[in-house]
């Protein structure tokens, strides 16, 4: 369940761009003349080199990209700053030259997340060869064995709480996992609450894995003690994970589409 949402803002977009993963924080405060004048795509620029040739220089990035080097300089500032690039000592091999090293300038792990992956190829291709050789229940086996080597934050979190407060505590655990959750009463007459999940890190992969939603559920119905009923998904194509959690003594409201924790990622079209 742990994930990362969006903190701080766009950045680049397609192949050779960083992704809108909330890396960078800069080009959301970036004012209208720096937008204009193209500031974002050079720092684009200078990001996309030193992940194509390794820690680079400040010599070495002007030469490449034909900027000047205090132009680069600044670029490398905000970078740093945004935590996408970091600076090192150059690793210097055989006999030492008089004189200290060059600094390089090399991605953070940050940084390098934000250029496009194929994370989410590799968790359905894992996840379709665990299928065809050993079937589907090996599938939400795998999903339930995730959710519960994940679980102790979120379940130290709930058992810690009134229990007229525990919707609201696991809300609040799986923001801090990158989750964007919110708890709030249910509209209508129902006499529950719904949590709200507004971003899923793995919702490309449970579109076509629904047992990863399905187990999800079942371990929030475990965990909060009662029946719950996934009412829509972001990987159904819905805006919000969405979870109808009864109060004590009322039962789920009976509606069109069902979703109990057996189908929670199956809802209808």
């Amino acid at each position: 369940m742990n994930g990362t949402i969006d903190r701080f803002g766009p950045w680049l977009s397609g192949p050779d761009e960083l992704r809108n993963n909330g890396v960078v924080k800069y080009v959301g405060e970036a004012p209208q003349e720096e937008l204009a004048t193209g500031e974002r795509s050079t720092r684009n620029r200078v990001a996309r080199s030193i992940l194509d040739h390794g820690p680079s220089t400040v010599a070495e990035l002007a030469k490449r990209l034909g900027l000047t080097q205090a132009a680069v300089r600044r670029h490398l500032d905000a970078l740093v700053s945004d935590q996408v690039v970091e600076a090192r000592e150059q690793r210097v091999y055989g006999a030492r030259t008089r004189g200290r090293p060059a600094k390089v300038f090399a991605l953070t792990d940050c940084g390098r997340d934000a250029f496009d992956q194929s994370y989410d190829k590799l968790a359905a291709d894992a996840l379709r060869w665990i299928a065809e050789t050993s079937g589907d229940e090996a599938v939400i086996a795998f999903a339930r064995a995730r959710i519960a080597a994940q679980s102790e934050a979120y379940r130290s979190a709930v058992e810690a709480a009134d229990p007229e407060a525990r919707t609201e505590a696991l809300a609040k655990a799986l923001s801090a996992d990158g989750y964007a959750a919110t708890a709030r009463s249910a509209p209508g007459p129902q006499q529950g609450e719904q949590l709200c999940q507004h971003h899923c890190p793995v919702a490309h992969v449970a579109e076509q894995y629904p047992q990863l939603c399905e187990a999800e559920t079942e371990f929030f119905s475990s965990l909060l003690g009662t029946h719950v009923q996934r009412l829509a998904t972001i990987a159904h194509g819905d805006g919000v994970c969405t979870t109808y959690i009864p109060r004590s003594g009322h039962p789920a409201p009976q509606t069109t589409h069902s979703a109990s924790a057996s189908t929670a990622g199956r809802n209808p079209a």
